[in-house]
């Protein structure tokens, strides 16, 4: 995801009554429903979120938390309706061109894809350094990519990357062979396999779906996507701070994160926050998942600015 979208990545909430383990209290209504074939969550950039910062967005009358808990009833009603024995998770970061209000482009993709017995068997240990508590086997994916279009001066300022230095290092755009990159990455994993991104239902899988219409392919629709700031949300009770990636890594691990603001550094991030609670995240994930053949493109390509 991009950086700078990461920075906001704590929403406010509304209190709800409890949905799937979610319990925050009942002092608001809840949001009517999204239809079931309605337009993408995500297709106007008005209602685009810079995926973490708890403001209202501009030019909307939703407020972040009420963009959050749209999120949550487009997750809840295509929740897995049996309990899925995932396998193996895949991480997932993208590094963008902007903030979803800038129609960004994917100009770095990193997964990071570890099979659940050692996701479970690597327990949280004081005497080690959190980069030791890392599992031995991991398949690992990253590629720069050509976006095509001009980054912001914030996602410039923020990565590292830019039209320059993609450029002189002669990254191709988005094309067959990051498809079948992607494709055969996910395919040698055992299934069944779950994406995980914080704000990935607000942001990482959005993008991804747009990015592959772009090129006209379509991953597994079996699989499961996971947002961990929902799951953190339920999961972890007062987290001082927020629930920001790099918040939550600091409220676990008391420092700040390492090589945050690439894709590569902040999947490492992301993995490691997940372990610290992976035996309930792996249950959460089981019921409360949304398959990615219901995750709705940020924006039509077709109408993107390039």
């Amino acid at each position: 995801m991009s950086s700078s979208a990461k920075m906001g990545k704590g929403l406010y909430l509304l209190q709800r009554p409890a949905i799937k383990g979610l319990d925050m209290g009942t002092t608001t209504p809840p949001i009517s429903p999204l239809p079931a074939l309605g337009p993408p969550l995500l297709s106007n950039p008005a209602l685009q979120t810079d995926r973490h910062s708890p403001r209202t967005c501009p030019g909307t009358a939703l407020s972040f938390s009420e963009q959050f808990w749209q999120r949550w009833d487009h997750c809840s009603r295509w929740a897995m309706a049996v309990p899925q024995d995932f396998q193996t998770f895949v991480f997932l970061d993208i590094e963008t061109t902007g903030l979803p209000r800038d129609w960004p482009r994917m100009a770095e993709l990193c997964l990071f894809a570890v099979h659940r017995r050692s996701l479970l068997l690597s327990l949280p240990n004081d005497a080690l350094t959190p980069q030791e508590l890392l599992p031995r086997i991991i398949d690992k994916l990253t590629l720069c990519i050509d976006p095509q279009k001009p980054f912001t001066p914030g996602a410039e300022e923020i990565t590292g990357l830019s039209n320059q230095n993609l450029e002189e290092n002669c990254k191709q755009d988005l094309n067959s062979a990051v498809v079948e990159a992607l494709r055969g990455f996910l395919c040698r994993q055992a299934g069944p396999v779950c994406l995980v991104a914080h704000n990935g239902l607000g942001f990482d899988f959005p993008l991804l779906h747009t990015e592959l219409q772009r090129v006209g392919t379509k991953l597994s629709l079996d699989m499961g996507c996971l947002d961990t700031l929902l799951a953190l949300r339920a999961l972890v009770k007062g987290a001082h701070g927020g629930y920001q990636l790099g918040n939550m890594y600091r409220y676990f691990y008391g420092q700040d994160p390492v090589r945050s603001h690439s894709a590569e550094g902040d999947v490492i991030t992301l993995l490691l926050v997940f372990l610290a609670r992976a035996p309930e995240l792996i249950e959460w994930a089981s019921r409360n998942a949304c398959p990615w053949k219901e995750i709705r493109p940020m924006y039509q390509p077709s109408i993107g600015r390039n």
